[in-house]
């Protein structure tokens, strides 16, 4: 090839080249700019969208039902599986909520059970673990007393003790009886109030505790990313099982709502009775007392504990306490000050509203 046949394919590439981005140009001062706007879309109405997904006809319930019995015989392994040693870590399509609770009340009538629900937005792990101190406590109490020893009041689990104190406690609570064990059931250890690192270790050491054992259940993908080497394998020890139930996540996905939109107030009623059937009847009924005066006495605090007491819905402050945190962390109760400046608890619904919330668990 000669220098002039050089020179005119250098050419040739240039004039291509000029005349693409002239061309380029062109379009992008005379091309048509779209109006539409992300505010345009006709989105379905979410109580709209809720009461619709309500109608949905369950399928294949024969086979479900015997996906479900296939687990209920795997209790014996798993149980096995806990007292060898290891944690139990629940992965499948489906809520395992059922399953879960299901196998602690039939499986584990031996143990004393706590039950974390990791899908709400907050959980207070401190109240958490103070529970399981004071679980413990009252066993070692109980093996005290036995021996005529006394224990030490700074061995006593309370709100003042730090996390670290408290998980402390747990590791080096002395216990005669190896046999006692809390059971800590944990749906959902993937959820948003558990996800951060820091919760996760915390978790993980707990799992490590000479008397705690853990069940729990994840429906992340990246859900084990959330654990290191130590963490899964040593502290969780986990013990994988597959199980499946193809059960809509009725309970769990009732609390997105409450960030993604505001509905109205007859969505507040639906989301407040759905979250309370799957309380405990005893905290239903403390529900009850707490709703029924605030409707009577709407500016007026109460001593909830005495007239709790005198209905046998508790023992004692600290089973009140874990109710109301239950009901703190499902967003049912909030602290308000009252006409004297004192808090007090209140239940955001309207008076109307709150009404057919009682009647709905009634």
């Amino acid at each position: 090839m000669n220098m002039d046949e050089i020179m005119d394919e250098e050419e040739e590439e240039f004039e291509f080249s000029r005349n693409y981005f002239l061309a380029k140009e062109h379009g992008s001062s005379s091309a048509k700019k779209s109006t539409n706007k992300l505010t345009d879309i006709n989105l379905v109405d979410e109580q709209e969208l809720r009461e619709a997904s309500l109608h949905i006809q369950p399928k294949h319930e024969k086979e479900i039902a015997c996906l479900m019995d296939s687990y209920k015989n795997m209790y014996p392994e798993w149980v096995l599986a806990l007292r060898s040693g290891f944690s139990l870590l629940m992965y499948g399509f489906g809520s395992k909520k059922v399953l879960l609770e299901d196998f602690a009340s039939t499986a584990l009538t031996e143990y004393s059970v706590v039950v974390i629900n990791g899908y709400l937005q907050t959980i207070n792990l401190k109240q958490v673990l103070i529970t399981l101190a004071e679980l413990l406590h009252g066993q070692v109490k109980a093996k005290r007393k036995a021996s005529s020893r006394d224990l030490p009041k700074s061995q006593q689990p309370s709100i003042s003790q730090s996390i670290e104190d408290l998980l402390t406690f747990l590791d080096e609570a002395e216990i005669e009886e190896d046999g006692y064990v809390i059971c800590v059931i944990i749906h959902n250890i993937d959820g948003p109030g558990l996800r951060d690192f820091e919760t996760q270790q915390y978790l993980a050491r707990l799992a490590a505790c000479t008397h705690i054992c853990i069940v729990a259940s994840i429906d992340h993908v990246n859900a084990p990313l959330y654990w290191d080497k130590n963490m899964a394998h040593t502290q969780f020890n986990w013990c994988w099982y597959h199980v499946p139930t193809f059960a809509p996540y009725k309970v769990e996905g009732m609390f997105y709502p409450l960030i993604l939109a505001h509905g109205g107030a007859n969505q507040n009623v639906k989301t407040a009775t759905i979250v309370l059937q799957s309380l405990t009847p005893n905290a239903q009924s403390v529900f009850k007392v707490l709703a029924e005066h605030q409707l009577s006495h709407p500016e007026e605090g109460d001593d909830l504990y005495s007239v709790c007491r005198e209905r046998f819905l508790v023992s004692s402050q600290v089973t009140l306490n874990s109710h109301l945190t239950e009901f703190k962390d499902h967003e049912l109760v909030k602290i308000k000050r009252d006409s004297d400046g004192q808090d007090c608890l209140h239940i955001p619904l309207a008076a109307e509203a709150l009404q057919k919330v009682l009647l709905e668990i009634s």
